[in-house]
């Protein structure tokens, strides 16, 4: 008890100084959702911890209600198309819940955590509801739908604005730099000799000749929750291979790290895809929602092809997770950053249409892009951003890295047209720093998603790009739209200031530039 109680104390102290100089929300009036504040908390509480806490309180019971509604639904009235989108709601609704309690424990005080946590829940809100809409699915019909009936959106934007009026992120600087070994410095000393050393003494082997512990990744994966001691570093080596399988690592399998034989050699592949009845959320070969995962030297791919639409190669919702020397082949939909914070470095991403999406605060750095022959008639995009909420931290970020036409595309790249991205989402935000932009990106640059949806406040930015198709002078006249020329401004978007990078992923020994 008295350890609880110092816990406490530090973490009141703690906000206390923090929100000493900022100006945090009082008042129901002052957020984004005032009704809703309203129904669980008087319009004024002085203390702007205690009007955070409440928020975040409010917020998670209904979000525990909710999901206790919807498990209790009789789903043998469903069909196929709507029980796969309400298992996706159940399975997000589970994430936000988690979400919401590591925002609310005494220990979890750093802004960066509880924008990052909240602006996930957004995410999985929306994702739910893109779920029944992909499948043809009113939810008018369905005899019941507490996702929405209960305002858990509203009440989660509402936590969102409280929390980042009131919590300043720290400012920029001081322990950002890079370490001797050129690595950044979220990634533990152990994980970076991990990803250096090109002898790493796996947990567990995956051979499809038989040779390993097991013969398919996802035997290994549900094995190393057994086998592993505690929340350390758990390796799982994957030899080379083609592995027809569909993987999932979920929220409570932390800190797994998956190495394979390189690029084009260990391979997971699947087809999973929208046409043939799977949500984009559920179509991915390869989902992680573990935290602090890491793959080095693998390939994942869905291989649906562009007829099929939505088809995801990869999911990542995991926390501090990073991908170094990977490729990522699909057409349509192909990497999905879901949520939270991720970084790409050395990787190679195949595609045609939206195929860097998702509402992560996601960093591509030394990455090659590679847009594919599309359908006809159809045009290239290369991201689709997914920010619902001006207070949401994500954003994509494509960093040092290249633009160009993949070998199919190459022969007939003047018969379509290609832009880097389109805006999913109100608030999309995606920023091209200092990346070799081919030929055949269109002078306009960026393509509009519906008319003149999210225009002005989608936030879309590009600095200091070379080759052919970097020139700004044609681009879109979008108020949203940056060309930004100022270091300090493209500074907001590097690894160290929009992924905190320089605090994690120097552990896992991935080669990283935390500023521009």
């Amino acid at each position: 008890m008295a350890k609880l109680m110092t816990h406490l104390l530090a973490f009141s102290l703690f906000m206390a100084l923090r929100v000493a100089t900022s100006s945090p929300i009082l008042s129901c009036t002052q957020t984004p959702y005032p009704h809703v504040c309203t129904t669980f908390m008087s319009n004024t509480i002085k203390n702007p911890l205690g009007f955070l806490n409440s928020a975040l309180q409010a917020t998670l019971d209904h979000a525990v209600h909710t999901h206790k509604l919807a498990s209790s639904i009789d789903l043998s009235l469903f069909d196929e198309k709507a029980k796969a989108a309400w298992a996706d709601c159940l399975e997000l609704c589970e994430e936000t819940i988690s979400h919401l309690n590591r925002c609310m424990s005494p220990n979890s005080v750093s802004f960066d955590d509880s924008q990052t946590w909240l602006s996930a829940a957004i995410a999985n809100q929306q994702t739910c509801m893109n779920g029944f809409k992909e499948l043809n699915v009113n939810p008018s019909h369905l005899p019941s739908f507490p996702f929405t009936s209960n305002n858990i959106s509203e009440f989660i934007s509402n936590s969102l604005a409280i929390n980042k009026a009131g919590f300043s992120p720290p400012k920029s600087g001081g322990n950002r730099k890079l370490l001797s070994d050129n690595f950044p410095k979220w990634l533990s000393v152990s994980d970076r000799k991990l990803l250096q050393s090109s002898n790493v003494k796996a947990d567990l082997t995956v051979s499809k000749d038989g040779s390993g512990d097991y013969t398919t990744i996802s035997e290994a994966v549900a094995a190393s929750s057994k086998q592993r001691s505690g929340s350390s570093r758990f390796v799982i080596y994957v030899k080379a291979g083609v592995y027809k399988e569909n993987v999932q690592i979920g929220s409570s399998m932390k800190n797994i790290m998956m190495i394979g034989d390189g690029i084009d050699q260990t391979v997971v592949t699947g087809s999973k895809n929208v046409q043939d009845g799977s949500t984009t959320f559920n179509s991915a070969t390869f989902a992680v929602t573990g935290g602090g995962f890491i793959a080095k030297d693998m390939t994942f791919e869905n291989t649906a092809g562009p007829e099929k639409h939505q088809a995801v190669a990869l999911r990542s919702g995991a926390d501090l997770s990073v991908f170094y020397r990977c490729s990522f082949k699909g057409y349509q939909d192909t990497l999905y950053v879901y949520s939270q914070r991720q970084f790409y470095r050395n990787c190679d991403v195949y595609g045609t249409i939206d195929f860097i999406f998702g509402d992560a605060s996601a960093v591509l750095q030394n990455c090659n892009i590679y847009i594919r022959k599309p359908m006809s008639q159809q045009k290239n995009t290369v991201t689709a951003q997914a920010r619902t909420d001006p207070n949401e931290n994500t954003g994509i970020i494509i960093h040092n890295s290249a633009v160009t036409a993949a070998s199919d595309l190459k022969s007939v790249q003047g018969s379509f047209k290609s832009y880097l991205g389109r805006p999913w989402q109100k608030y999309s935000r995606t920023v091209f720093m200092k990346t070799s932009l081919d030929s055949l990106i269109d002078p306009a640059g960026w393509l509009e998603w519906d008319g003149d949806f999210a225009l002005s406040t989608l936030y879309y930015g590009e600095y200091m790009n070379t080759g052919a198709g970097a020139s700004t002078s044609g681009r879109v006249k979008w108020q949203g739209y940056h060309v930004i020329t100022s270091a300090s401004e493209a500074g907001k978007f590097t690894v160290g200031n929009f992924l905190s990078g320089g605090s994690w992923i120097s552990d896992t020994g991935v080669p990283f530039t935390s500023g521009l």
